[in-house]
Order: C-alpha cells, then structure tokens, then sequence
C-alpha cells in the first residue's frame, strides 16, 4: 500500500513510525504495524485467551464466546471502521488484537480480586498489564523481551494510566503527563471493543437464559430493530430472529461512529496525525443520541446480566480462587514453578521478597480459567498430588 496517497493525512504512516524500542531490521515484505500484528497472533499470551472468561467461564459451554473469540470480533469491527475512515487498517488490528492480552483468568471478577490482592503494591489493571505483557513479559527473541512491537502499537493497548505510573513509561507515558490524545487508531480501537462486548453480550446472556427478549425490548435501539425483523421475517426461528436483530444493531452503530468521527474530523481541521494527538478531545465517537443509546444498554447489561446470580455465583468463586492462589504463592514462594521467577521485572532481583507480589501477579494473571482451577486444586485438595 501507498500510505501517502491511500490514507488519510491524519493517519499512522508506518514509515513515519517512532520505531521499536530495540532497532531492527527493517522488514521486507510487509509494513512495521503488519509485523507487530504478526508477532501479537503468534504470542503466547494471545493463544491462552482462547480459554479465558469474556462473561461465561469456558466449561459453562462452547457456543460462549471467550477473550479470543472477542478479540477477533473487535479487530474485524475497527478494521471496517479503520478503512472507511482511511485510517491505517494494519495499526488498527495489531491495537485490537492485543488489548486483551493482559487480563487475568475469569474476567472482570479475576481483575478486581487480583487488584485487591495487590492493593499495597501498585495494584493491577489488566490494560496496564497487556502492556507488560507485549513488553516484557513474552519471552521468545534471542534479542530483547516482549514482543518489541512499534511505539503506536504500544501507545494504543496503553489506554489510561496515572501520572506516577506514566512517568517512569518514559516517551510512552509523556501524553498521560501531557494530556494529549493517541492516535486515531487507538481511538478507534477503544470503541469497536465497546462495539463488540455490548452486543455480543446480549447474544450470550440470551443464549444462557439470563435474559430475555422482553426485557430487551424495553431498550430503545434493540425494540425498534425487534419490531423491523419480526415484521419483516416474522415466522423466522427465534435465534435467527436475534441474529437479524444484533447484526443491524452493530451496523447501526458502526455507521454512526463513522459518520460522527468524519464530521468531528472534518471540523476539528487535523492534518496531522500529530495535530490529533494535541487536539483537546477524542475524535472517534458516536453521536449524542447514539451515546445515549449506548449508555443506556451498558447500564442494562450491567443491571440484568453482569450481577446476575447465577454470573455472580461464578464470579464469586473465581475471586476465591484467585485471592487464595496469591496468598499461597505470597505465603510460600517456593509454590511457584521455577519459570514463574523468569517473568520478573529484573531477574537480578527475582529472589528478592519484595519482587515476589508482581511475580506472582504475573504469573497468574497469565494463567487460562481452566489452569488456574486446577492449580487452586493441586495445592488445596489433598487428592491432588502433582
């Protein structure tokens, strides 16, 4: 592709990339940012999200969709988008592909009791760690640690971030001290991930029963596109009825988000990706009413399907198992396997006691729904011996 001519002015140029923090070779058959995705879909970090929790633990059933499944609906949402924009497709994907890298086993409820945990010791935020994971944490080059992806990729899995924190980033954190934007790609990113879960989520939750069609129906967006399909295809099987439905909420809001981030572009007069980063407010968004619309089935989701009893029996037992693997290994290092010290910020130090709390944090933020039960088993049921 000819950057230049074929993206828009205000779009990451590979060739202008900031770089990678180790230099490389430049490639030969591909731009910097198809590279980075590359190395993101041959990680390790990104096979394991296969078998971790997006709303339903994996071995509640297979028809689920997981953080992978997830992932690759986020990166098909923003690359649409990417391109219609004239945005560059190849950062778009690499960013989307790995914002998830650094969450924990069973979702949400495995991030907050691991932060919990770590309360004394910086905490845990599993976009921060998605940073430190393509960074630091995937071991597999001979020359550096991570993945030594390009700044824009890093600069857009880093969504937020404090001032102390961003201070010791360096260049990476300098716009969280600066107040500046990312990058569009970024921007986009971040809503195609809102995108995917709120209406993904709805075809899980209906799958699972948690929900039900009545309820949704009391949602504007969702009522008027029930109301379209039943008119239209009224004799149709109910699970291809929803599908009809959410598939024309998705396109509703993604040509709402293209056509509200063309005019914010056009009036905000950027011509730069440069002159995006400084200006003031975000330039990928929706519409005020879309917004509301949104606003409103994330507060439903929430309400209905996220503190569901049946979701927070599950949540429960994950934080359980999560908070009593930390104290375990924290009261015991020597629980841990000998490649969990590798993954220490300074393996100088990784014997240390206070390098131990971020180890093991690591370590099982690391881990898949599945291993972390069985690991909880191999050191609390005494039937496990190994």
């Amino acid at each position: 592709m000819d950057e230049m001519t074929q993206l828009a002015p205000y779009a990451a140029k590979a060739d202008t990339s900031r770089g990678r923090e180790y230099k490389e070779a430049l490639p030969s058959q591909r731009s910097e940012y198809q590279r980075d995705r590359d190395r993101i879909v041959h990680c390790g970090a990104f096979r394991r999200l296969e078998y971790k929790t997006q709303v339903f633990v994996n071995h509640e059933g297979d028809m689920f969709r997981t953080r992978l499944t997830h992932t690759i609906e986020v990166a098909q949402i923003a690359r649409s988008i990417a391109r219609a924009l004239k945005l560059n497709e190849d950062l778009t994907e690499a960013i989307a592909l790995a914002h998830d890298l650094g969450h924990t086993p069973f979702g949400h409820a495995g991030q907050d009791a691991l932060n919990a945990c770590m309360r004394e010791h910086g905490g845990f935020e599993h976009n921060f760690q998605s940073l430190r994971v393509i960074t630091l944490l995937e071991q597999r080059y001979a020359d550096f640690d991570g993945l030594n992806l390009t700044f824009e990729t890093r600069e857009g899995v880093l969504k937020h971030c404090n001032k102390e924190r961003a201070k010791a980033l360096g260049a990476l954190g300098q716009r969280f001290i600066n107040r500046e934007q990312p990058g569009l790609e970024a921007q986009l990113a971040n809503a195609a991930d809102e995108i995917a879960y709120n209406n993904h989520d709805i075809d899980d939750g209906l799958r699972a029963g948690m929900i039900s069609v009545e309820q949704l129906r009391t949602l504007p967006i969702f009522a008027s596109y029930y109301d379209q399909v039943t008119d239209i295809y009224g004799t149709l099987a109910p699970r291809r009825i929803i599908h009809e439905v959410i598939r024309r909420m998705v396109n509703a809001q993604v040509n709402d988000l293209i056509a509200t981030s063309k005019a914010k572009l056009k009036d905000a007069g950027v011509d730069s990706a440069d002159a995006v980063r400084q200006y003031g407010a975000p330039l990928i968004g929706f519409s005020e009413e879309m917004g509301a619309l949104n606003l409103e089935l994330k507060r439903f989701l929430r309400d209905k399907l996220y503190c569901h009893y049946r979701v927070k029996r599950m949540t429960n037992k994950a934080a359980k198992v999560i908070s009593g693997l930390y104290e375990a290994f924290i009261a015991d290092p020597q629980l841990l396997p000998e490649s969990a010290y590798g993954l220490a910020e300074d393996d100088n130090h990784r014997h240390h006691k206070n390098s131990t709390p971020r180890i093991v944090a690591d370590y099982i933020a690391g881990m898949t729904d599945r291993f972390a039960i069985k690991e909880y088993a191999r050191i609390f049921d005494p039937r496990e011996l190994t």
